[in-house]
């Protein structure tokens, strides 16, 4: 029997599982590029709302300062209607963070989904070329016995025409 001819049987599989892990890197890649982006944005959303958070605390120092100047009525209720506006800006500013929040946390929960798919995909991969290793081990024991019978059988034919002659 040629050994050129006997091919690993589960060749196709072992490609096919390769792919697979090569595509579950590529989604893990993507994953953790979108889980950089929503931090990034993140980051961006905490700034404006820090920003809104110093204005209000300047806006209210400055309302302590003219309630201590003794400022009139008419201005201190503007500052008050003002510091209102800021609130509300800041609880939506507060709001909008929280959602982002979310987000980097779902972005999270699927970076850790796609490497645990890769894992599983590696270790389909390192499953299939052991197999292969023994499969090759078993293969040229096989081709070993073979030629051991071939070669006892040749040994045989020469001791038996020896023999007649």
């Amino acid at each position: 029997m040629d050994p050129s001819k006997i091919h690993y049987p589960l060749e196709q599989v072992a490609q096919i599982k390769a792919k697979r892990l090569e595509e579950a890197e590529k989604v893990l890649q993507e994953k953790k590029k979108l889980l950089a982006t929503e931090e990034e944005t993140l980051k961006t959303v905490e700034q404006e709302r820090d920003k809104v958070k110093y204005h209000k605390d300047a806006k209210l120092q400055q309302l302590r300062d003219e309630l201590d100047s003794a400022s009139t009525t008419l201005k201190i209720q503007q500052m008050k209607q003002y510091l209102k506006e800021v609130d509300e800006k800041l609880r939506q500013r507060e709001i909008k963070v929280k959602e982002q929040q979310k987000k980097v946390e779902a972005a999270q929960k699927a970076v850790e989904e796609a490497r645990k798919e890769m894992l599983k995909k590696q270790q389909d991969v390192e499953k299939l070329k052991m197999h292969r290793k023994e499969w090759e081990k078993e293969k040229t024991s096989y081709l070993e016995h073979l030629e051991s019978l071939e070669t006892d059988e040749i040994g045989t034919t020469i001791h038996l025409k020896n023999k007649r002659e």
